[in-house]
């Protein structure tokens, strides 16, 4: 390697280092999610009822509108978690936990009542799509594909058409589950569960190919409402480094949607 191309690489890695981290996507996240709390529970508390005041229907939809550029930005987070993890039961139960603590503030949230069968919180989105992926990473390694981790005592095969069949039936199934428990259905119109699992399957599929895979992204969050595409736009600026000073500040995130739910609830 020359001069000129050791100083282009070293610019490169400048500029990378500059960008976004793991923590500052998921401040950024964080952000995005209490505009979204604060959209169903705090605003309309201060503002008054959105369907009798227009100013006040407009800050709410604005609000929640803006919550969904979240959406692409916890997905990737989600996956990148996933590539990192030592121990991915430990990781799916503590999402699990995260998920049913969340569930009393979320339905007084949205319904009024603490405990509501009609829609569920979005982190159960995360779990189903950490548990496709879970699930297709494992046929993609038993069946000769290109594996994320190294699957211990899985016997490899080469049954192509097997494989993505049985990736296929695993996707939809997961799909199926989003829209059947109505995982953070928002408006009406956004089903934060069933994107969220999209969003990790193009980060899944795609992420040896950046371009592709952030092309690819931002195309499914304009689709979806737009908002979701400048989620996307967050994640080109990554860096890939944690970026966390402690060690503890990692497992202080995962009380932060609780946090702002019971925030939201007892506004």
């Amino acid at each position: 390697m020359n001069e000129v191309e050791m100083a282009k690489q070293r610019r490169g890695e400048k500029r990378r280092r500059k960008g976004l981290s793991v923590f500052r996507l998921k401040m950024i996240g964080a952000l995005f999610m209490a505009l979204g709390v604060a959209g169903v529970s705090v605003l309309p508390a201060m503002l008054g009822d959105p369907t009798q005041d227009m100013a006040a229907l407009t800050v709410v939809v604005a609000c929640t509108a803006a919550s969904w550029c979240a959406i692409p930005i916890y997905s990737w987070l989600l996956f990148d978690g996933y590539r990192h993890t030592g121990s991915i039961g430990k990781y799916v139960l503590r999402l699990f936990i995260v998920a049913v603590v969340s569930d009393v503030p979320y339905d007084l949230i949205m319904t009024g009542k603490p405990f509501d069968l009609s829609a569920q919180n979005s982190v159960y989105g995360l779990v189903i799509a950490l548990v496709v992926l879970m699930l297709v990473d494992w046929i993609a390694y038993q069946y000769g594909g290109e594996s994320l981790r190294p699957w211990s005592g899985a016997q490899r095969g080469g049954a192509a058409a097997v494989r993505w069949l049985l990736t296929i039936v695993v996707i939809l199934a997961g799909l199926l589950w989003a829209l059947l428990l109505r995982v953070g259905v928002d408006q009406r119109i956004m089903y934060t569960g069933v994107l969220t699992l999209l969003f990790v399957l193009v980060f899944y599929f795609l992420n040896a190919r950046e371009n592709t895979m952030m092309f690819t992204a931002g195309l499914l969050g304009a689709v979806m409402c737009i908002t979701p595409g400048i989620g996307v736009a967050f994640l080109h600026y990554r860096n890939d480094e944690v970026g966390f000073k402690q060690s503890w500040t990692k497992w202080a995130w995962y009380a932060v949607y609780p946090v702002l739910l019971i925030i939201g609830a007892l506004a």
